[in-house]
């Protein structure tokens, strides 16, 4: 039996409002102490009781919603002195249940009082929120402004709403919990999701669970009703016998309801703006019991889902969504008018479901005119409508109609029985008796072996048990050790790798050393291409030093950058296969690096290893170096010459200007 933990809860004082709470659990009472609000709903939210009860809910005056709302969804306020216009003292209640009172002025005893009565089923659940949720899905933090970088962020983000509001509605539909989804789409993901649930905060509890902080948010939202409700704790109260109905809903912001009764009258047509789902079965329980719930859509929207589940409904879905010539000629048929569009939705969704039921109703009055059960042709139709066939709701209703056989419970003057064939029966009995005593001890010796049998043999299936665990011990064990194998193997493979790749790094260093040592050749340190990634490699496998010659197989794609690296390196010289792009040419050329194409020195290369006669190399850099020298010398001069040629010219604009000047001071004397 699962133990439940009670808060009894009274109010202390007003201003500041302060309460007094006593809990029971397993039997025992323990006074918790005094709470303001704001504790107290603290306190409730660590503790989770399955019950708060008090006396009245008016003591919480105008934080009752807001009470309500902080609950846990598990944890119930319940009203132990009755539903409002009905209600009793508590002395009275506890006076009816056998517990003792003390002074009812006690805060705590009251409280004591409230634990108590809840605890043995006496009160009113306090409802405040429909068997209805709404859960939101959406980014959770703003985009902001940016380029290609913001872009790719809000696309990620809107994939990640997409694929979130993807488990949520997969989670439901496993779970075969009716829900209806409106999504915005954006980015080829979903800008935000909204579910609307038709079910209780407790059956979502585990299933969904609100998140925040991160890029994705879900919020979820408890519709609350409009005024607040109270069922009993304990027991159930007594339906009145109701008329079997059709009823159509078409959901949505205003929602549409439409009643007819089993020969095709219309009983009643309503819409309503934000019609939670409890208020819409509360609506249609006031009017009948309602044996098929129909729509106009196909498939059925969550919301009519949960309304034919609530009422154990055949739910009517047509094989195609009714269009709207179609529901206009139904009306028209039924020769009414209707307030809106919603009224004409659900009134065309019942009609049409009466129409698919009309011949079988039709036939069934038939049959119930034979039988002379016209009567009760309703509870015959809604019995078949629920899947019995015709037969078994006629004889079911003629059951009920057929009146109880009073017993006869008159005396009647019995005649003093013959004795003889009692007594021959007895010695036959008697017999049988014995027989049956000697067949009894038969079996029980029987019973004896056959156990001592299935003793050997459990013993026997023990010892193979014992047999067969050692061998799975022993499999797994072998397991663990090849899974052991194959990991060290794994590593023994990486290990290798790295060491026949750092013994090629060897090699190649000593190769390069000893042409270094022995002076005939310059060895040349070989990059793939010209960039940042294959100079670190050169720099951490070989070093690169001041004076080194560089050969660089593919250097395009290189830029000013790099080739201003290689200078502050202090290469001496710079080798390639393919010419070098225009902006290193310029940076080197300014920096005095000589730079040559390996066909132009007569290169060697095997693998990655490349020499060049350092004869030839530097009989190459002296030529360059000479050659840029005579360049830089003509260049100055060409700058000299060009100067003097300027400063000749601006001589003889000013020669000419004072020639000007001196003729119009002539002209003027």
């Amino acid at each position: 039996m699962r133990l439940i933990l009670i808060f009894g809860v009274d109010v202390i004082s007003e201003n500041p409002k302060k309460f007094a709470v006593v809990s029971w659990f397993n039997g025992k009472l323990e006074r918790k102490g005094e709470f303001t609000l704001y504790r107290l709903i603290r306190f409730i939210q660590s503790k989770r009781p399955d019950i708060v009860a008090i006396d009245s809910v008016t003591e919480l005056g105008d934080d009752l919603r807001r009470f309500l709302r902080s609950l846990p969804p598990e944890t119930k306020l319940v009203q132990v002195t009755g539903k409002p216009g009905e209600q009793r003292s508590l002395q009275s209640l506890a006076k009816e249940h056998g517990i003792r009172t003390a002074d009812r002025f006690d805060p705590y005893e009251e409280a004591k009082l409230c634990a108590l009565l809840a605890s043995k089923g006496v009160g009113y659940e306090v409802l405040a929120f429909e068997d209805e949720v709404i859960v939101k899905v959406t980014r959770g933090r703003s985009h902001g402004k940016g380029g290609w970088s913001q872009d790719r962020y809000r696309k990620r983000v809107h994939n990640l709403v997409r694929d979130k509001v993807r488990e949520l509605e997969d989670r439901l539909r496993r779970a075969d919990i009716p829900f209806d989804l409106e999504t915005e789409e954006r980015d080829y993901g979903l800008a935000r999701g909204e579910f609307r649930i038709y079910a209780s905060r407790e059956e979502l509890a585990g299933l969904i669970r609100p998140m925040r902080g991160g890029d994705v948010e879900v919020r979820i939202y408890p519709v609350e009703r409009a005024e607040l409700g109270f069922a009993p704790l304990k027991g159930e109260e007594a339906v009145k016998e109701r008329k079997s109905i059709i009823v159509g809903i078409d959901p949505g912001i205003t929602v549409g309801i439409a009643a007819i009764d089993l020969n095709g009258r219309i009983i009643a047509l309503h819409s309503e703006r934000n019609m939670p789902v409890g208020e819409v079965f509360r609506f249609v329980s006031e009017i009948g019991h309602p044996v098929i719930v129909a729509t106009d859509v196909s498939p059925a929207p969550g919301f009519v889902e949960k309304i034919a589940r609530s009422f154990k409904a055949n739910l009517f879905v047509p094989r195609e969504s009714l269009r709207i010539e179609e529901k206009n000629e139904l009306l028209r048929n039924l020769g009414i008018t209707v307030d809106d569009d919603h009224q004409r939705d659900a009134l065309a969704a019942a009609y049409k479901a009466y129409l698919r039921l009309k011949p079988k109703l039709e036939h069934i009055d038939a049959r119930l005119r034979e039988a002379g059960l016209s009567k009760k042709a309703d509870e015959v139709k809604a019995l078949v409508i629920q899947g019995y066939n015709l037969g078994e709701a006629m004889q079911m209703v003629s059951l009920r109609e057929r009146p109880k056989v009073e017993e006869n419970r008159d005396e009647q003057v019995r005649e003093a029985p013959d004795l003889e064939p009692y007594l021959r029966r007895i010695r036959e009995l008697e017999k049988r008796i014995e027989m049956l005593e000697n067949e009894n001890r038969e079996l029980r010796e029987i019973i004896k072996e056959q156990r001592r049998t299935i003793g050997r043999l459990e013993r026997r299936i023990a010892d193979y048990d014992e047999e067969v665990r050692r061998k799975v011990l022993r499999e797994r064990e072998l397991e663990a050790k090849v899974k052991r194998i194959e990991v060290l193997e794994r590593q023994l493979r990486e290990a290798k790798a790295v060491i026949e790749r750092l013994g090629r790094d060897l090699v190649q260093v000593k190769r390069m050393n000893v042409v270094e040592i022995r002076g005939s050749a310059v060895p040349l340190k070989v990059m793939e291409v010209l960039s940042w990634r294959e100079l670190e490699r050169i720099e951490r496998e070989v070093g690169l030093r001041r004076g080194d010659v560089l050969f660089v197989v593919n250097p395009a794609g290189a830029g000013r950058a790099i080739a201003e690296e290689l200078v502050e390196k202090r290469i001496r010289a710079l080798i390639t296969e393919k010419p070098l792009p225009e902006p290193v040419k310029v940076v080197l050329r300014e920096a005095h690096v000589p730079f040559f194409l390996s066909e132009e020195l007569d290169v060697k290369r095997v693998d990655e290893f490349a020499v060049v006669e350092r004869e030839t190399l530097e009989n190459a850099i002296a030529e360059l170096m000479e050659r840029w020298k005579k360049e830089d010398e003509e260049r100055k001069a060409e700058r000299l010459l060009q100067l003097v040629e300027e400063y000749r010219l601006e001589r003889k604009k000013e020669l000419m200007r004072k020639a000007e000047e001196e003729k119009e001071e002539r002209q003027k004397a």
